[in-house]
C-alpha cells in the first residue's frame, strides 16, 4: 500500500512515495522535491561475497534525458555511459553512506538513483542523497544511521538553503553538506575565494539543516521501516589472529618505524615473506585472513604512533609540509607547462589554449550547455611503481579532475578578457598522497606559464585525521602522504588563493567529523596554502606577458548582428571560403562579436578585412578601391565591397570627355571611385572623375 512521507525543507515539500513503485526491490522510493523526481531502488545480496576484503557497495546515478524533455544527440538516440556529472553525483552519494555500514559487512549492496524529472530550481543530486539514505533506513539492509544533505548558497552575506536556479547564479558559494544528527560526513564546496571563517559558518549552517532531515528520516524509519537483517560479518579466526600477531607484531613495528618509504616497503615485504613461509602451509585456505591481520597490525601501529607517541611515519611535525619544488616551461612546443613536486608526489600539468569553437558541448540534465575551461587528470600505474594495463579514466580520475577544475574555475578570466578555450591536463608522474591538490598547484604554474591572466595563483593541500576508537581523541595532520591516507580516517582537501577558499572536498572513513576537527583543518590548510603559494610565486610571480609562439592569436571584430548572415552565407558558403583562403578559425557570437584565431597574422588580417568589407555599409562621399565587373555602352559596373556594386556612368569615368568606356577601363581593372548617390531603391552611383579630383586636391594640399 502506497504511503506519502513528507516534510518541508527551505519552504518546499520533500516527499517520498513508498510502496507505489518497485515492488520487488528491498526498498523503492519515488522521491520528489518540487518538480524534481528521483526513483531510488536499494537491494542487497543474501550472502556475503566470497574472497573479498572490502565492502562491495555500488552506487549508480542514472540520468534520463527525458527528465528535461530532451532527446539524446548522436545516431543511437538513447542514453549510453554515464556522464562525468553523473559519475561525480554517484561518488557524492557513496561517500557519506559507505562508512555507516557495519564493519565486516561484505554483502553486495546496490543503490540505483534514476533521475526521471528535473526542475531547474531543485537539483536532483541533493534529493538523491536524502532519498538513498531514506531507502536504506526503511529497508531490511543493516543500515541504521540516516544522513541528511543540503546545498548552501551565499548571497549578500546571507546563507541560502537549497538555492534556486536564479539564486545559484547570484551566489558566490556552492556548498553541499551531508551529515548525521551528530557529525558531518561529507563536504563538497566551490566558492569565489571564501574566507575560512565564513566557510566554517556555512558548513555549520548546513549541518543544522541536515539534522532536521535526519530527524524526519528517524521518524519514518520507526513508523514504516522493515525489520533489519542480522548481518553475517566477516571476522578472522581468533586463533589465527593471535598466532600471527604474536609472531609478526615486533617485526612489523620495526618496519613501520622506518621513515624512508622505499626502505619501509622493502622491510615489510621481507616480513610478509617470513609470515607466508610460516603460516601459509599451516593455514592454506586463510591467506586473505592472514593478509587482513597484517593490515590491521600495520594500521594499529601507525595510528598509535600518531595518536599516542605524537610522531608521523616520516618524522615530520603534524603541521609540516614535505619539501616543495616548482618548475615551468618544461615542454618546448606546448602552450604552458608546470611541474609541481611535494615530497614523492609529483604532477605535471600542460595548458592548451584554443579557439572558442573548441568548447566542450554538454549533453546532460544540467543548465550548463558548454564549458570553455576544462581540467583532465590522468593517474597511470607507473605513478605508484606498478604494472597495469592503461585504460580510460575511471571514477577516481574523473573526480580528481573535477575537483581541480572547481578549484581554479573562479580564477579563470572571462571570455571578454581572454577569448580562448582553455584545457588543462594533469599527468601524475609520482604518487605518495594528495595528487589532486598537487594538480591544482601544477595547473596554476601551467596557466601562469601559458600567459593566462588568472586573478590570482591557487594552491591546494590535503589534511588528514587519526582518531581513537571512541572518537574522543583526534590529531589533524597537514599534507598527508600515502600511508597516512591509507591508515587514517579523513582526506580533507582544501584549495584556494591568499584571499580565500575556492574548493573543498572531504571524505571520511569514520562516523563523521567533529566541529573542532573541521575548524582546525581549514585553519591549518590556510597556513599550508600560503606557504605553497610563496613557493609558486618564487618560481613564476605572474602570468607571462606574451603567449607561446606556438599558441594561436585571437583577433576580434564587432559587426551588426543583422549582418551575421552575410558573413556566413548560404549554407556556410561564405565563411567556409574565408577559412579556406586565409587558414583561420572563426567563431561568431549572436551579439555580432566575431573571433578570428590564427598563428598567421597575415591570414588573420586578411580575414578581418574580408569580414569588414562584407559587413560595411556603403556611405555617400567615401572613396573605395573597386573592381570592374561589367561594361556597358553607358558606363561600367564596379564592385566596391563584396556583394555591393555600383554604376560609374560614362560621363563620370574621367575628368575629360570619354567617347568609349573601353578606352578607360576593362573588366577586372581595379579603380578608385567615389560614392555620389544611393537612390531610394538602394542603387549606388559612383564617380571615378570625382575620386581623381579629390586625390589631386589632397596632393596639392600636402605640397603646400
Amino acid at each position: 500500500m502506497s504511503q506519502i512521507l513528507e516534510t518541508t525543507v527551505a519552504g518546499r515539500k520533500l516527499k517520498f512515495d513508498y510502496g507505489k513503485v518497485g515492488m520487488l526491490s528491498n526498498c523503492a522510493l519515488l522521491a520528489s522535491y518540487g518538480d524534481t523526481v528521483v526513483l531510488i531502488n536499494v537491494n542487497a545480496s543474501d550472502k556475503p561475497r566470497e574472497g573479498i576484503d572490502f565492502f562491495p557497495l555500488s552506487v549508480e546515478y542514472e540520468e534520463r534525458l527525458y527528465a528535461v524533455g530532451k532527446i539524446p544527440g548522436g545516431f543511437i538516440k538513447r542514453e549510453g555511459k554515464p556522464s562525468e556529472r553523473a559519475i561525480l553525483n554517484g561518488r557524492a552519494i557513496d561517500r557519506p553512506l559507505r562508512p555507516l555500514f557495519p564493519k565486516g559487512y561484505r554483502n553486495d549492496v546496490q543503490i540505483v538513483c534514476t533521475v526521471v524529472s528535473v526542475e531547474p530550481d531543485n537539483v536532483p543530486e541533493i534529493l538523491a542523497i536524502n532519498a538513498a539514505s531514506m531507502a536504506l533506513c526503511i529497508s531490511s539492509i543493516p543500515y541504521k544511521d540516516p544522513v541528511g544533505a543540503v546545498s548552501i548558497g551565499l548571497i549578500d552575506g546571507n546563507f541560502i538553503v537549497n538555492p534556486t536556479s536564479k539564486e545559484r547564479e547570484q551566489s558566490i558559494l556552492n556548498l553541499t553538506v551531508c551529515a548525521t544528527k551528530d557529525r558531518v560526513m561529507m563536504i563538497e564546496a566551490g566558492g569565489d575565494e571564501i574566507p575560512e571563517d565564513i566557510m566554517y559558518d556555512a558548513i555549520m549552517f548546513g549541518f543544522e539543516e541536515c539534522k532536521k532531515i535526519v530527524n524526519f528520516q528517524e521518524e519514518v524509519m520507526n513508523k514504516v521501516g522493515k525489520e533489519k537483517v542480522i548481518p553475517e560479518l566477516y571476522k578472522v579466526d581468533e586463533t589465527l589472529e593471535k598466532e600471527v600477531t604474536e609472531f609478526a607484531f615486533n617485526m612489523i613495528k620495526e618496519a613501520m618505524y622506518i621513515k624512508d618509504k622505499d626502505k619501509r616497503n622493502e622491510a615489510m615485504d621481507a616480513v610478509k615473506a617470513k609470515i607466508s613461509d610460516v603460516f601459509n602451509e599451516k593455514y592454506p585456505d586463510n591467506t586473505s585472513d592472514i593478509a587482513d591481520v597484517v593490515y590491521r597490525i600495520q594500521k594499529d601501529i601507525v595510528r598509535n604512533m600518531i595518536l599516542k607517541e605524537k610522531i608521523r611515519p616520516d618524522g615530520r611535525k603534524f603541521d609540516e609540509i614535505r619539501p616543495i619544488n616548482c618548475d615551468v616551461s618544461l615542454l618546448p612546443r606546448t602552450h604552458g607547462t608546470g611541474l609541481f613536486t611535494r615530497g614523492l608526489t609529483q604532477v605535471m600539468t600542460v595548458a592548451t589554449i584554443g579557439a572558442l569553437g573548441d568548447v566542450q558541448i554538454l549533453d546532460g540534465l544540467g543548465e550548463e550547455e558548454f564549458k570553455r575551461y576544462m581540467h583532465h587528470y590522468n593517474f597511470p600505474a607507473y605513478s605508484v611503481g606498478e604494472v597495469k594495463p592503461l585504460r580510460g579514466p575511471g571514477r577516481r580520475e574523473i573526480g580528481h579532475g573535477a575537483l581541480a577544475e572547481k578549484a581554479l574555475e573562479p580564477l579563470i578570466p572571462s571570455e571578454e578578457e581572454f577569448p580562448y578555450t582553455i584545457r588543462l591536463v594533469s599527468e601524475v608522474l609520482s604518487s605518495n598522497g594528495s595528487t589532486s591538490q598537487a594538480s591544482v598547484c601544477g595547473s596554476t604554474l601551467a596557466l601562469l606559464d601559458a600567459g593566462v591572466p588568472i586573478k590570482r595563483p591557487a594552491a591546494g593541500i590535503a589534511m588528514g585525521l587519526v582518531t581513537s576508537e571512541d572518537l574522543t581523541e583526534e590529531e589533524v595532520l597537514t599534507d598527508i602522504q600515502g600511508i597516512e591516507d591509507f591508515f587514517g580516517d579523513m582526506d580533507f582537501k582544501v584549495a584556494g588563493t591568499e584571499k580565500g577558499i575556492t574548493a573543498i572536498q572531504v571524505d571520511t572513513k569514520i562516523h563523521g567529523l567533529s566541529n573542532e576537527c573541521i575548524k582546525k583543518s581549514m585553519d591549518e590548510a590556510r597556513k599550508a596554502r600560503l606557504f605553497i603559494l610563496e613557493k609558486i610565486k618564487e618560481c613564476i610571480p605572474e602570468p607571462r606577458k606574451e603567449l607561446s609562439p606556438y599558441a594561436p592569436r585571437v583577433y576580434t571584430i564587432n559587426i551588426d548582428p543583422e549582418k551575421i548572415r552575410d558573413v556566413i552565407g548560404t549554407g556556410g558558403k561564405t565563411i567556409n571560403k574565408i577559412i579556406a583562403e586565409t587558414g583561420v578559425k572563426i567563431d561568431i557570437k549572436e551579439d555580432g562579436k566575431i573571433f578570428i584565431m590564427s598563428n598567421d597574422s597575415v591570414g588573420a588580417q586578411r580575414a578581418l578585412k574580408i569580414i569588414d568589407d562584407l559587413t560595411r555599409e556603403v556611405k555617400v562621399g567615401e572613396i573605395y578601391l573597386g573592381k570592374v565587373t561589367k561594361i556597358a555602352n553607358f558606363g561600367a559596373f564596379v564592385e566596391i565591397l563584396p556583394g555591393k556594386e555600383g554604376l560609374v556612368h560614362i560621363s563620370k569615368l574621367d575628368v575629360s570627355r570619354v567617347n568609349k568606356v573601353e578606352d578607360i577601363v576593362s573588366i577586372g581593372d581595379e579603380i578608385l571611385v567615389k560614392v555620389t548617390e544611393i537612390d531610394n531603391q538602394g542603387r549606388i552611383n559612383l564617380s571615378r572623375k570625382d575620386a581623381i579630383k579629390d586625390s589631386e586636391n589632397e596632393e596639392n594640399e600636402s605640397q603646400k
